[in-house]
């Protein structure tokens, strides 16, 4: 059955998925870069992004999880960039011209865009009808495969509160950041049906795995 998943969302013992103040010297806002740590030294991470090397272990298996069976993401404008209003058409992503997706890729936004083919396999898709629209589209294209909510936090808080989730695995980091984008402050996740399917820790982060009741 094909799932909506959130795989190696990242947030800060304080309960933040991204710094303050975005901007193009801090893609995942002030401080936001320590909340990935953990992932950069394995060899998925390294791998999906041209790297060689890494370490074993926990996150490892964690990170390598979450790349397996996927044939879509759906992220929001912000994980895409950080040009607020109107685009600009030189914008084409944080990650170069051959993205670690290498699938159909569709960008929550309120303002249109044509799509945007890159190299290795990765198209970005525009979707200005919101989550169901991106949803169903990412469903299609994903071929049976499952579709990655891939952030940043308010988008997949709308996911959530919209009970469309099936797997959300959060890497829980031993960082404060005091102030940012809150992932689950005020959502009731036993309310929508959640429950803690894994918890695993390592040195670097606590991995919890929620998945959502029938």
């Amino acid at each position: 059955m094909t799932k909506l998943r959130v795989h190696s969302f990242s947030i800060s013992l304080d309960g933040y998925g991204a710094g303050p103040d975005q901007s193009l010297n801090n893609p995942l806002g002030v401080g936001g870069e320590r909340l990935h740590e953990w992932a950069f030294q394995t060899p998925t991470f390294r791998g999906t992004h041209g790297m060689e090397g890494g370490e074993g272990g926990v996150d490892e298996t964690f990170a390598a999880r979450g790349e397996r069976g996927l044939g879509a993401t759906i992220m929001g404008r912000n994980m895409f960039g950080p040009i607020r209003g109107e685009w600009k058409d030189d914008w084409r992503g944080w990650w170069g011209d051959d993205p670690p997706f290498h699938h159909p890729v569709f960008v929550l936004t309120h303002h249109a865009h044509d799509t945007i083919p890159m190299d290795g396999g990765t198209t970005f898709h525009f979707v200005t009808e919101g989550i169901h629209e991106a949803r169903d589209r990412a469903l299609d294209a994903a071929g049976g495969q499952d579709v990655r909510i891939g952030g940043g936090p308010s988008t997949i808080r709308q996911f959530l509160e919209a009970d469309l989730i099936d797997e959300l695995h959060v890497a829980v980091v031993p960082i404060l950041l005091g102030s940012g984008e809150t992932l689950l402050g005020g959502l009731d996740l036993d309310e929508l049906g959640y429950q803690i399917a894994e918890f695993t820790a390592s040195p670097s982060a606590a991995h919890y795995v929620l998945t959502r009741e029938a």
